[in-house]
């Protein structure tokens, strides 16, 4: 039964001619699938729909061909073939009762339409405004183009309403919406009624939203998404100024959704955003206009999402990251579940699916992306196959999340751990700086873990080839991770790095067990995802003396696919870290590293006391290795099966691990495993029709 405390997330609330069943409101949000892999997309969708949110919508659609981020993939509605496709997703969103919301999104000055080859328009002419600096200008719009991109509107609203959708936003925040660049000063240097003055400055909204209400207003319900405060100085649209737009334009959409303005602060990582983080910036908003508002924050806990609510900062939750992690948030809150909640660990990897191009993925959700490409529901799964008993070894996030499902299947599952605690590498890095909600990992495979009768748990079990033979057990999943390795062997280093043990070397597993080093300190970071710079601040604040030294040019510099990298350098400055970029270590010395130019291969020696090794990961496959070479032995043991999985097999993030237990848990059974393994495909997709001639 839902505990009474959280009964005001799910009373009803109004949203123009339309009404949402509750509080729950999966405000838009990219997937790495747009165009490219609609039913993917939608699949994705009706799960949240079945999971029991009120309001969902697409992620960012473009909606006329002049305006589009290739090389990114996102959802298009450029013409009436565009509409079958969002259709689908459309109908996937309202099966259980909610509304269906699209994104309609007109790029402007971030849009450099290297797929169409149109010049870009904005309202002022400016280079465009991308992550990678695209040498491409846009055009500033005279008021011709301005009629011509409100008639466009119009036209994306009228087949909107054709593709099924409920809701319409006007994306207007992030930097990414041309709502965002009329109203910012930054972008919006105009002289004529459309610039200058805010009033003039939110012309362009105003002419907008009643043109779409004249053409679709009567059934559907019109939001707006706008910028918090762009935080980009005395020229970006500040909080005060946002506030002075609400209350200036307070009757002009069905509903405000408030968003901070860049995307880096407003999907800001656990790391460095807490949850409601951006609760001060929207608090009295409510209060300018009769509009319902919705604002995001990772909200993951029901008794935060409540209180927003009842103390009137917000009418509606919005979420994106908690409802990737946990699709059925909302229910599980109705049916008083709380603790079978997937928390999110605002790691920021389902963000990088649309960095990269890719179809994305949850750390804690590994079905997310998969409902339609192999079938995946996050909340059931298969009975076992024709075995009974699997034996998982290791339990890192790979080994818990294999023990969790293949006990959902029914297996008997025993899960042994060579140390005395379970968690693997996820025990040892939440204790990291900033990494703390990363522990959410372990702590709910555990908890669910801990609530099957059929799966044992044997802490201090290090075992080897004849024990395994001897217990058994007809599947072994050999889930052993892996450790970094202390010969600085990763890309700039394929084999040994020279001069080892001419300088104490540590490696980050060594700091994580304790074993810090002292004085001048060099982290040499040829991993580039978090791990450089996370110790590198443990070390500053130990009271190192530390330089940080990459061959990229970024520090962490994967980690700008998760939106993290400017914060990670501004923290290392502010921590006292000397940062060394595009620069190498060729060798170790007595007196420090000898370090050199990654273009012109120029030599100095960078003094130290120690360095700190952070390059690849050596996975702990012997016992594999060792179970294969004895596989003539396998059906006098009663052995079935022997797979490895997760860092054992290839080391990778989080993410990649969870969705390996997952995945070899799904697997279990289905022949996929045979001599034939790889002639066909492990997955669905879509291929695009051809043209006719």
């Amino acid at each position: 039964m839902r505990d009474p405390r959280y009964d005001i997330l799910f009373q009803p609330m109004a949203i123009g001619p339309l009404t949402a069943k509750n509080r729950f409101y999966q405000v838009p949000h990219c997937n790495g699938g747009g165009y490219r892999d609609p039913s993917a997309a939608a699949a994705m969708r009706g799960i949240k729909a079945e999971g029991g949110w009120g309001v969902i919508f697409t992620e960012q659609t473009e909606m006329h061909q002049t305006s589009e981020i290739t090389p990114f993939i996102e959802l298009r509605l450029w013409e009436d073939k565009d509409i079958p496709g969002l259709r689908k997703m459309s109908e996937a969103m309202k099966t259980h009762g909610a509304l269906a919301g699209i994104q309609l999104a007109y790029s402007g000055i971030n849009g450099p339409n290297f797929y169409t080859k149109e010049v870009p328009l904005a309202p002022t002419a400016l280079p465009i405004r991308t992550f990678t600096n695209d040498p491409v200008q846009a055009r500033a719009m005279d008021k011709s183009d301005i009629r011509n991109l409100r008639r466009w509107f119009v036209n994306a609203a009228k087949r909107s309403k054709l593709a099924g959708f409920d809701l319409i936003c006007l994306y207007g925040a992030h930097g990414f919406g041309i709502f965002q660049h009329f109203l910012s000063r930054a972008t919006n240097q105009r002289s004529d009624e459309y610039g200058g003055s805010l009033e003039n400055r939110s012309r362009f909204a105003r002419e907008v939203v009643a043109d779409m209400r004249d053409a679709v207003g009567d059934t559907m319900a019109l939001t707006m998404r706008v910028s918090l405060d762009e935080s980009i100085g005395d020229l970006g649209f500040s909080n005060a100024e946002v506030r002075e737009f609400i209350e200036m334009n307070a009757d002009l959409p069905d509903l405000w959704d408030l968003a901070q303005g860049t995307w880096e602060d407003c999907s800001g990582p656990s790391r460095f955003k807490e949850e409601a983080a951006q609760e001060v910036l929207v608090k009295g908003i409510r209060e300018l206009s009769s509009k319902p508002v919705v604002g995001v924050g990772r909200f993951t806990s029901p008794d935060v999402m409540a209180r927003m609510i009842r103390q009137g900062t917000l009418d509606f939750i919005g979420c994106a990251r908690p409802s990737i992690a946990d699709p059925f948030l909302p229910k599980k809150v109705e049916e008083g579940r709380i603790e079978d909640i997937r928390e999110c660990i605002g790691c920021n990897i389902c963000i990088t699916g649309d960095m990269t191009m890719s179809i994305s993925r949850c750390t804690q959700n590994p079905t997310f992306m998969e409902e339609w490409r192999k079938g995946w529901h996050p909340e059931k799964i298969a009975a076992r196959g024709e075995s009974e008993n699997v034996l998982v070894i290791g339990s890192g996030p790979a080994g818990l999340e294999a023990a969790r499902a293949l006990s959902l299947r029914g297996y008997d599952v025993a899960l042994a751990e060579a140390g005395d605690a379970f968690g693997g590498r996820v025990a040892r890095e939440r204790l990291l700086p900033g990494l703390s909600a990363w522990g959410r990992v372990m702590d709910y495979r555990l908890y669910q873990i801990g609530q099957r009768p059929n799966v044992q748990m044997y802490p201090g079990s290090e075992l080897g080839v004849e024990e395994v033979l001897d217990f058994g057990f007809q599947n072994i999943c050999v889930a052993t991770g892996s450790q970094w390795r202390a010969d600085g062997v990763a890309r700039q280093h394929v084999v040994p790095m020279p001069g080892l043990g001419a300088l104490p070397s540590f490696t980050p597993d060594d700091l994580m067990a304790g074993r810090m080093p002292k004085g001048r300190v060099v982290v040499y970071d040829d991993d580039h995802y978090y791990m450089g710079g996370v110790l590198a601040e443990l070390c500053a604040k130990a009271g190192c003396a530390v330089t940080l030294v990459t061959p990229a040019a970024f520090v962490s510099d994967w980690t700008r696919n998760t939106l993290e990298q400017g914060a990670i350098h501004r923290r290392l400055v502010e921590a006292g870290v000397q940062i060394v970029l595009n620069t190498g270590v060729t060798a170790l010395r007595a007196d420090g590293v000898e370090a050199n130019c990654a273009y012109t291969d120029a030599r100095r020696v960078i003094e130290a006391d120690a360095v700190v090794l952070v390059a690849s990961r050596a996975s702990n496959d012997a016992l594999y290795h060792g179970l294969k070479a004895r596989q003539a032995d396998w059906a006098d043991a009663g052995i079935r099966s022997v797979q490895i999985i997760g860092d054992a097999a290839a080391p990778g993030p989080i993410a990649w691990a969870t969705y390996a237990g997952h995945r070899y848990a799904r697997e279990l059974d289905t022949g996929v495993w045979g001599e034939d393994w790889g002639d066909t495909l492990s997955f669905r997709r879509e291929i695009t029709e051809l043209a006719a001639d």
